[in-house]
């Protein structure tokens, strides 16, 4: 019973109550939302009136700098207004200094005319006075203007060639002392460094013989043994009344070398037969190749050059074997190379470079007798199949002046060559070659106007030039002796140099009766 009254009294309170909480929670919600509306026009209010006052202040500060850009633009409009009122201010100056100059112009011309007026009259007087002053001078003079004016540059040239003469044998004089002194120390520099014995090889050789009976077995029987070993060798074998000896004559050493050793080797041998004589060329062959190849490595030894090709090696032995006027090449060519390098070092230049080209310089007469073409042609051919340096194959073409030389050591090749080749002893010259030189060291001179004799003499080491006294004046006489120095120059080859020697004399003949 309890319990049904207390669940009641419950659910009575509960249908009360429950309508007068809502009641009261719609009123305090109501009261909630009106009090946040309230406040928020409060807040539109007062951010209305703060946009307000800071649209105000926008307006003012732009009002302001609205002024202030307005006065800097008048006072900036006020300053240029001055500077333009300056520079007008100058152009009416200039514009009238420039009417006072052209005033001042015009009336110069003016002045200039009348002066150019005034010349051209007093040109034509002058024009005047000059031909009655030539009338005269014609008839003082008895010549005409032409034949004046050729006089006139007749004593003007017969000056300039005076002067001219003088002026070169000054130079001349000059330059040739100190040329010639720095010139003559080096080479007596490099030439004393590298002193050469020099003999002249001829084309025979000879074998001593233990006795005259080993001339019979040479011959052989009908012949036979001279016959091969003249057929193998290609030399000529001259058995004469010469005592104890056998001539071998040939005109390529190289064979005649082959020739001597075998029959020196029969000799000792003694069995001289056809079949050993051929055994005992082909050993002198192979000795001849050892040799060559001991003689190649002892000139690059001597002269100091490194990284040569063993086939040039081989071809610089084999110029043992060869003479050039009666001159060993080899010899020859390892004292070109010595002198070159001498006097590159002496100048600073590069001594490697001008040893090589010394030594390998005349390569090609190694071959010119089996190949055709000049030695120089032949050599160079050969240096560039081994590849060697461009600068030292110029150097080799160019040690006869067949192309121009590129470095200052191949200049010196060409010294060094002339200077080996020209050594008192060195060479030979075959007599019809000298009489051929000798002549026509006399036809160069003979060629000149105004010549009377000349005369080549020490052995065409010096022409002697007579000229006509009439023609060819003391003046002319220097400039004559310098172009036939130069003609000798261009137009012949000679070793050393050649003396120009000329003589004017003036002579004056009378008879006392």
């Amino acid at each position: 019973m309890d319990t049904v009254v207390i669940i009641a009294t419950f659910l009575i309170s509960a249908v009360i109550f429950i309508p007068i909480g809502v009641f009261l929670r719609k009123k305090i919600a109501e009261s909630k939302i009106e009090s946040a509306e309230n406040e928020a026009k409060r807040l539109i209010e007062l951010a209305k009136k703060d946009a307000e006052n800071k649209k105000k202040e926008e307006i003012f500060k732009a009002k302001e700098e609205i002024m202030q850009s307005r006065n800097e633009l008048d006072q900036e409009i006020r300053e240029r207004r001055g500077e333009l009122k300056k520079q007008e201010d100058r152009l009416i100056q200039k514009e009238e200094n420039l009417d006072k100059r052209s005033e001042n112009f015009l009336q110069k011309e003016n002045e200039v005319v009348k002066k150019q007026e005034e010349l051209d009259q007093k040109e034509i007087e002058i024009e005047k006075i000059k031909n009655q002053q030539f009338e005269e001078l014609q008839r003082i003079s008895g010549l005409t203007q032409e034949e004046a004016k050729k006089y006139l540059l007749g004593e003007i040239e017969k000056e300039i060639v005076a002067e001219k003469a003088a002026l070169i044998r000054e130079l001349e004089n000059k330059h040739k002392e100190e040329a010639n002194k720095n010139a003559k120390e080096l080479l007596t520099y490099a030439i004393q460094k590298c002193a050469a014995d020099h003999t002249s090889e001829t084309t025979v050789s000879i074998v001593s013989l233990p006795n005259d009976d080993m001339k019979g077995r040479i011959i052989g029987r009908e012949g036979r043994n001279i016959k091969a070993l003249e057929t193998l060798t290609g030399i000529d074998l001259i058995i004469d009344d010469t005592p104890e000896a056998v001539i071998l004559s040939g005109f390529d050493p190289l064979r005649r070398e082959v020739a001597k050793i075998a029959l020196e080797k029969l000799i000792e041998d003694g069995r001289i037969h056809p079949a050993k004589i051929e055994e005992m060329v082909e050993k002198a062959k192979e000795e001849v190749e050892e040799i060559i190849k001991s003689e190649g490595e002892r000139a690059v030894l001597e002269t100091g050059v490194i990284g040569l090709n063993p086939d040039l090696v081989k071809l610089i032995g084999k110029l043992k074997y060869r003479t050039s006027y009666g001159q060993n090449v080899l010899n020859h060519s390892i004292e070109v190379s010595n002198l070159a390098r001498i006097m590159a070092d002496e100048l600073g230049l590069d001594s490697k470079r001008a040893r090589r080209a010394g030594l390998l310089h005349d390569i090609g007469k190694a071959l010119d007798h089996d190949m055709e073409g000049t030695h120089v042609e032949i050599g160079v051919d050969i240096l560039k199949k081994y590849k060697e340096n461009p600068l030292v194959i110029n150097a080799v073409e160019a040690h006869h002046g067949d192309v121009e030389p590129q470095t200052l050591e191949a200049v010196l090749i060409q010294a060094a060559d002339a200077i080996s080749a020209s050594r008192p002893g060195a060479r030979r010259e075959t007599l019809e070659t000298y009489i051929k030189r000798l002549e026509q060291l006399e036809e160069i001179a003979d060629s000149f106007d105004g010549v009377d004799k000349s005369y080549a003499i020490q052995a065409g080491r010096e022409v002697r030039i007579i000229v006509k006294p009439e023609k060819v004046s003391d003046a002319q006489m220097t400039i004559m002796a310098r172009d036939i120095a130069k003609r000798i120059e261009a137009e012949m080859e000679y070793p050393g140099q050649i003396k120009v020697n000329i003589i004017r004399e003036s002579r004056t003949v009378e008879y006392a009766k």
